[in-house]
């Protein structure tokens, strides 16, 4: 599967893991160790996820490809409650009734 690094205590980390401190910006950004970048096989300009587990450790992973993103929008809803299927269904159902206006429309045009 994925390399990853696990966010954890101290009291946690034991002698064979790697730790490093980073500064945390303003803007909430902070800079991934480069050791861990090329271990996790991160490129810049990049993107990761991060994943709390069952245990609520924190896991950075890396996104290599749109399917590494499969499930990152699960149990979320837009301001009108609906999931992004949901919500995608509803832009498709749209766009296929407008495709069909037009082509009525310009049917129409034709005919005359």
């Amino acid at each position: 599967m994925y390399g990853c690094y696990k966010v954890l205590p101290s009291k946690c980390m034991s002698n064979i893991e790697s730790e490093k401190v980073v500064s945390v910006s303003s803007r909430g950004q902070a800079t991934i160790p480069k050791e861990f970048r090329e271990e996790l096989g991160i490129e810049t300009p990049g993107r990761v996820k991060f994943v709390r587990t069952e245990t609520g450790d924190i896991v950075v992973r890396p996104i290599h490809s749109v399917t590494d993103l499969r499930g990152v929008l699960a149990g979320k809803t837009d301001d009108q409650g609906r999931s992004a299927t949901e919500r995608l269904r509803a832009e498709r159902t749209a766009d296929t009734a407008s495709e069909a206006e037009l082509r009525r429309r310009y049917a129409d045009e034709a005919d005359v």
